[in-house]
């Protein structure tokens, strides 16, 4: 690879951003670090393209206010969240709004080494939505009906214990759905799940 891969560190923290920044350089990616959300939107048009690390809690924007600004702007980069107060709404937010993954600090190398290679990799890859919905349609389908209605509970931002209420089911049971469902699915994480669902359309209501 003749040119070096660019990621933007979108964190008001200095110590994330020097340990993030230092992690990524010595792994071969250039780096470029921004105190704000506010300062990166002012400079995003003249920015080179990248992979954008994005902190979810910050001063005068938070990280989803910024995503949402990306998005209006139709700056088409990928964006990784970062959360240290990570769950199940928050994940479902940035996810929808088009996030490669969502990470909790403090994370590990390999966690965050995985997303930025699915960042890239979607860069590269103009893969159209229309196929990435046919194909989580098809993944979807061969859930069971109350599989379905799970994933569609967890779509919706629901933790387990209202998902197993409004199904009347146990808590315990919706646990056994949600590892039927990765699965099925052969997702990794909440977010791989919960973008299958939502390239097939589950969780739209919200």
């Amino acid at each position: 690879m003749s040119q070096k891969r660019l990621i933007h560190i979108v964190d008001d923290e200095d110590a994330i951003r020097r340990s993030a920044s230092f992690m990524l350089k010595t792994s071969g990616f250039e780096v470029e670090t921004w105190t704000s959300g506010a300062a990166f939107l002012k400079e995003v048009r003249h920015a080179s393209p990248g992979c954008i690390l994005l902190d979810v809690r910050m001063p005068e924007m938070d990280g989803l206010e910024v995503q949402q600004a990306l998005n209006e702007r139709g700056v088409t980069m990928p964006v990784i969240v970062l959360t240290g107060h990570g769950d199940i709404s928050i994940a479902v937010q940035v996810m929808k709004a088009g996030a490669i993954d969502f990470i909790e600090k403090p994370f590990e190398k390999a966690v965050l080494m995985g997303a930025i290679e699915a960042a890239f990799e979607r860069m590269d890859r103009s893969e159209s939505s229309a196929v990435r919905a046919g194909e989580a349609e098809v993944v979807v389908a061969g859930l069971t009906p109350r599989e379905r209605e799970v994933l569609e509970g967890l779509a919706d931002g629901l933790p387990n214990k209202t998902i197993a209420y409004d199904l009347g089911i146990s808590p315990r049971t919706v646990e056994v759905h949600r590892a039927n469902i990765m699965a099925k699915l052969q997702a990794r994480s909440l977010s791989d799940a919960l973008r299958i669902a939502f390239a097939a359309g589950l969780g739209a209501k919200a």
